[in-house]
């Protein structure tokens, strides 16, 4: 697996905690639930490419298709 990709993982997950925490203290929640789900959206994006990939090489194993 890419170390590079679990770090920037990682980072999305920081950036998004801590954006999330200051909303909150401030009294925007609806923002803080908003920043997490961006964050979510954004790290699925990251992650998609890596599921099609893997999906790929199950079909060319199991020789499916």
């Amino acid at each position: 697996m890419q170390i590079e990709l679990l770090f920037q993982i990682a980072g999305v997950g920081v950036l998004t905690t801590v954006v999330a925490a200051i909303l909150q203290r401030a009294g925007r929640d609806e923002l803080a639930t908003l920043s997490t789900v961006a964050g979510l959206a954004i790290v699925l994006l990251m992650v998609i490419s890596l599921l099609s990939e893997l999906f790929t090489s199950v079909r060319t194993i199991f020789q499916l298709y």
